[in-house]
């Protein structure tokens, strides 16, 4: 018998079908997941072909010391703001006591406090030429430092403190949550089988929040991890202050590189194991009856404890800092209408307005168009595009001004050489590049939200517009945006006011003599100006204090 061959050829319609697929839609979502990860991509080729290899003189010498520092701050801001906003949050939801309410929502305020003015107010309150030092010596009659102890100030400890007390709210608006998602039927029989307050919290109530609160204590550490500001305030060297070191003290683009795949490599591992402490604990009511918590009157002493509980971290991380700024605002008027101030104002209006812009419109391309395809290549790109948050301001910076510049160079030579005439660098030399980091940088804030936007709508409505003759786009225009527009409009504001406070990305890729709000206060701190840098701090607050408002808001409806 003759061997039949039992090989069949690859039939043409799912080729021919795979080729539809790619239609606008599935072209611009591959499009913008290539800008949103070219960066990433940009620095592991970077960092694995440098020019001049400084690894190992970099691990015999630099590297231990930032990454000791980082590990250390990472460390001590996971426990505080593990503890500090899980204790918070379960005061809020289990009690009332007297502020109760509006501690509820003030505990979040911190967030609208950028870092690395909670470093600058707290320095210059406690300082040897601070309020609390000075204060003292006039009350005691102390002339110099070496007639009384006072804590050392600026050290990673109290650096730890400060970012801790800037990034609390994340642990605690998720555990909040959690909380209050938990049925008071389970607290009811843990009651009835002997449990205490403290037996309810570690038992009972803990367990049930742990994913809610390990995602908070991994936001807040990546945050940790990215910044610039605070640390370099206190003199901490990490390896978000190496980057500018090596890069910009040293020259050297490709050890920079490679100490921002290290960065890279722990905010991979965080993400690795907040995955994988989600994984196994899942918890579901079993019941549509259950019924919600009900917060028990606190009396007496234990009332008033709870209350001073909740104001401390609400004081250090909003109260302290704001009172420095105004006071300092106060005393320098003229500050206010500086030219300086009011350049840097009108730059991180454009900026931050065509970056917020641009940011969301492009979420809503793309998610749309995952939506339109169903199934295939759109879907594959879709989870490569929050990699961009997850990377640090520095990280992106190094991978977006290289390839940058050197496409700036060839692109304006080749301009000079045709016309005659030289453009300069149109990208880099512009706020083009900077612009392109924010929407790098924010693009998963914006892709989540209009996501669960889109999720929201009913699927009878797009399909009814589509039996009347309605196209894709006239879809979106007419049928989803219409109801969409709330949450758009959350997303523009949250994606701005990240925009606004946005410090090392910001200091990269600026033009020359180009300040921005961020940049200004940091310019004007690090010279121990802060008369002239409380307006802008001051401004970067109240935009902040917007969008904290407008999320309380948003979770209480």
């Amino acid at each position: 018998m003759t061997k039949q061959n039992t090989q069949q050829p690859i039939p043409a319609a799912p080729r021919a079908a795979w080729f539809r697929a790619l239609d606008g839609w599935s072209i611009g979502a591959a499009l913008i997941a290539f800008i949103v990860v070219a960066p990433v991509v940009s620095v592991i080729w970077l960092a694995f072909h440098p020019v001049e290899n400084i690894w190992p003189h970099m691990m015999a010498t630099v590297l231990p010391r930032y990454l000791g520092n980082t590990l250390f701050l990472m460390g001590g801001v996971g426990v505080i703001t593990a503890t500090v906003g899980t204790g918070a949050a379960w005061l809020i939801a289990m009690y009332r006591f007297p502020g109760s309410r509006w501690l509820d929502y003030a505990l979040l305020f911190p967030l609208a406090i950028p870092g690395y003015v909670g470093a600058y107010a707290l320095i210059d309150f406690f300082d040897y030429s601070g309020v609390v030092q000075t204060a003292l010596r006039a009350s005691f009659g102390w002339e110099t430092a070496r007639d009384y102890w006072f804590p050392a100030v600026r050290t990673r400890s109290m650096a730890a403190i400060v970012l801790s007390a800037a990034l609390y709210p994340y642990v605690y608006l998720l555990a909040r949550a959690a909380f209050r998602e938990q049925s008071n039927c389970t607290y009811e029989v843990a009651r009835a089988l002997g449990s205490g307050p403290m037996a309810l919290f570690w038992r009972v109530g803990l367990p049930l929040a742990r994913p809610a609160i390990a995602m908070g204590v991994a936001l807040a550490l990546m945050e940790t991890v990215a910044d610039f500001g605070t640390v370099d305030h206190f003199g901490v060297q990490t390896l978000t202050t190496g980057i500018f070191s090596v890069w910009l003290s040293g020259g050297n683009a490709g050890g920079a590189a490679q100490i921002s795949l290290v960065i890279l490599a722990i905010v991979v591992g965080l993400l690795t194991l907040e995955r994988v402490s989600r994984r196994n604990a899942r918890f579901h009511r079993m019941s549509r009856a259950s019924r919600p918590l009900e917060p028990m009157a606190l009396r007496g002493g234990k009332a008033w404890a709870a209350t001073l509980a909740c104001l401390l971290p609400f004081g250090v991380g909003f109260v302290l800092p704001v009172s420095v700024m105004l006071s300092h605002a106060v005393k320098n008027p003229a500050a206010w209408v500086s030219k300086g101030l009011l350049q840097a104002l009108g730059n991180t209006i454009v900026v931050g307005g065509v970056a917020s812009v641009l940011t969301v419109a492009g979420a809503l391309f793309l998610v749309y168009g995952v939506r339109m395809a169903r199934r295939g290549f759109p879907r594959l790109v879709l989870p490569l595009t929050s990699v961009g948050y997850a990377a640090p301001g520095t990280v992106l910076a190094v991978g977006l001004l290289i390839p940058l510049a050197a496409m700036d160079h060839r692109v304006a030579d080749f301009i000079l050489a045709i016309t005659g005439y030289d453009p300069g660098l149109m990208l880099t030399g512009t706020a083009a590049a900077l612009i392109l980091a924010y929407f790098v940088r924010f693009f998963g804030i914006a892709q989540g939200s209009v996501d669960s936007a889109f999720g929201r709508v009913s699927p009878s409505l797009p399909l009814a517009a589509r039996s009347l003759g309605r196209g894709a786009g006239a879809t979106l225009r007419e049928v989803y945006l219409p109801l969409m527009r709330r949450s758009v409009a959350t997303a523009l504001l949250v994606v701005f006011v990240d925009c606004v406070k946005e410090l090392p990305a910001t200091l990269l890729l600026r033009p020359f003599n180009y300040n921005t709000l961020a940049t200004r206060v940091y310019e004007q701190a690090s010279l121990e100006r802060l008369g002239d840098a409380a307006p802008a701090a001051l401004l970067v607050m109240v935009v902040g204090l917007v969008a904290v408002w407008v999320m309380a808001h948003t979770n209480r409806a």
